[in-house]
């Protein structure tokens, strides 16, 4: 099967998942991604358990000559189960005969159908603790698999629901994707979020980066270093992993293990999706909920933060926290340059505190001596000239950690229409000049719903990349200036403000200048007049205000 045909085949299989929980009256609900991913994920350890027990040297011989691999399975008997369990890599999810979707799908006819899906989906989810379960920074483990028929509150409709469910994935087969990689499946992921819309709560993108940002993000650190082994990369806002993923890609797979954490309990269930598609699950054991700055849960064994080689972070750029604020502040080694002041009234449409300048300071902190980072930041920042900010700009110019910023075109995100920027740290400072993007002019606009947004094309990225490595100085787009003009700059990180200005001379004949001089005098004229006139009006209205001695009395 084609690579088009495999995508449009699962893309169609997410989407009948999807069609399901919609006629039983569960679009747009929390349960809703829980059901589709869940699912989806059944079918894909049904399907690998499958395909790698069929390739294992003492039972794929017998497995892969039956008419169906899997009635082969159900005459296995427990000592060969276990048996088979033991030579199968350890990142292979495990199903006992009893599990397997044609054993399922043959027990449909049976009464009660939904309890004995839900049974199995929580028997496999026991079975495969050690091995797919996520922690949380209170040290409890989230297994993979939960009930999913209760999300029906009729309950005379959960085995109607349950059988649907099942006849959704009985259809397609995983096998023709396991050999495919990380282009692939980020395609199928993005499709994946999209399609929940505000389920449990906010948008897709919210746990989403845009692709071509990820890409920008994880070349620029990495570049073509192929010597790297034993690599340790980190996200501490991690999202749905979409930043570990182009990185981890970058890096090489079997090259690095990824750590993570983040507080959304949505979020770090579709990085353990998008990790186990990946073929990251042997680093899910990393993966933790929690939240990063009140409780960082990667330590080194002597209890201070651990130290990673490289670190990514799209971390949310506002968000009042004064119920945690002073424990924070009161950590002046950890938060050096400080955390922002609280404010008095908690809006949660409008949060005012900067907390994106904590994950900075933590991100600083979590780097080895040689190591390197990127963070998503407001551009703001890269001019701030007060509090919290501009100490952090200051010790990362005269320290020399920072060694790049690139400012995006707007609407990149589909979540905010705040401008951002990417910023570059490289903790061994070994750059001796900073090379400065102003990329807010590239990219295509496109539609998403009723929202007018940009996304980089390839050349683009490719043009930042090569700028951005060879330090090169392009007329309007880039310039590399050292440390200490950045100082002279009131440490200024904006590449506009390093740009040379430019006259731009037209030769033009006398009576075009003359006809220009004149409409320019004639426009000023009709600018003053209205002033006058406007001034005018005021003093009149003042004028005839006069004090009332008799407001305010009864």
């Amino acid at each position: 099967m084609s690579n088009i045909n495999i995508s449009e085949a699962t893309i169609a299989l997410i989407d009948s998942l999807k069609s399901t929980t919609g006629a039983f009256g569960l679009a747009g609900t929390g349960s809703e991604y829980k059901i589709v991913t869940e699912m989806f994920l059944y079918k894909f350890f049904n399907d690998k358990f499958g395909y790698e027990a069929k390739r294992d040297q003492i039972y794929g011989e017998r497995l892969s000559k039956a008419e169906k691999w899997d009635a082969e399975y159900d005459k296995f008997t427990e000592e060969e189960v276990e048996d088979l369990f033991s030579y199968l890599p350890a990142s292979v999810p495990l199903l006992k005969p009893e599990h397997t979707l044609s054993h399922l799908y043959n027990s449909a006819t049976k009464g009660d159908f939904s309890t004995i899906l839900d049974a199995t989906l929580v028997d496999i989810a026991s079975l495969n603790a050690d091995t797919f379960s996520v922690t949380t920074s209170g040290k409890s483990k989230v297994n993979i698999f939960f009930p999913l028929t209760t999300f029906v509150t009729d309950t005379q409709k959960r085995d109607e629901f349950a059988k649907s469910l099942m006849r959704n994935v009985a259809s397609f087969n995983f096998e023709d994707v396991f050999d495919e990689k990380y282009d692939f499946f980020s395609r199928i992921f993005e499709h994946l979020l999209k399609g929940f819309n505000n389920a449990g709560g906010g948008k897709y993108a919210e746990y989403y980066t845009p692709r071509a940002i990820a890409q920008v993000m994880a070349r620029l650190l990495v570049g073509d270093n192929s010597d790297l082994r034993g690599i340790t990369c980190y996200d501490p806002s991690a999202g749905t992993g979409t930043l570990l993923m182009a990185l981890a890609h970058q890096i090489g797979e079997d090259r690095c293990s990824i750590f993570s954490q983040d507080i959304s309990e949505k979020s770090s269930e579709m990085l353990r999706l998008n990790l186990i598609l990946n073929n990251f699950a042997a680093s899910l054991p990393n993966v933790v909920q929690g939240n990063t700055l009140t409780e960082p849960s990667h330590k080194e064994n002597n209890g201070t933060l651990k130290k990673f080689d490289f670190i990514v972070s799209n971390p949310p750029f506002k968000l009042d926290f004064p119920e945690y604020r002073d424990t924070l502040a009161s950590d002046t080694i950890r938060f050096w340059a400080g955390v922002p002041n609280s404010v008095k009234k908690v809006d949660p449409m409008k949060p005012k505190m900067a907390i994106y300048t904590c994950f900075i300071q933590h991100v600083l902190n979590s780097l080895k001596t040689t190591g390197k980072a990127a963070i998503v930041i407001p551009t703001g920042f890269i001019t701030s000239k007060s509090g919290v900010e501009k100490r952090i700009l200051q010790r990362i110019v005269d320290e020399k950690w920072v060694y790049g910023v690139v400012s995006m075109p707007s609407n990149v995100f589909a979540t905010t229409g705040t401008n951002v920027s990417v910023i570059f740290f490289d903790k061994s400072a070994s750059s001796d000049k900073v090379i400065l993007i102003d990329a807010s002019k590239l990219g295509e606009e496109y539609k998403e719903g009723n929202n007018q947004k940009r996304r980089l094309r390839d050349f683009e990225i490719d043009k930042i990349v090569n700028t951005f490595q060879n330090k090169e100085t392009v007329d309007d787009f880039s310039v590399s200036v050292t440390y200490d003009e950045i100082k002279e700059k009131g440490y200024s990180l904006s590449a506009g403000q390093y740009f040379d200005i430019k006259i731009d001379y037209v030769d033009i004949t006398e009576e075009e200048f003359n006809k220009r001089m004149s409409n320019y005098k004639s426009t000023l004229v009709q600018q003053f007049e209205e002033s006058h006139r406007l001034e005018k009006e005021i003093l009149e209205q003042l004028g005839n205000l006069s004090f009332n001695s008799q407001i305010g009395k009864e």
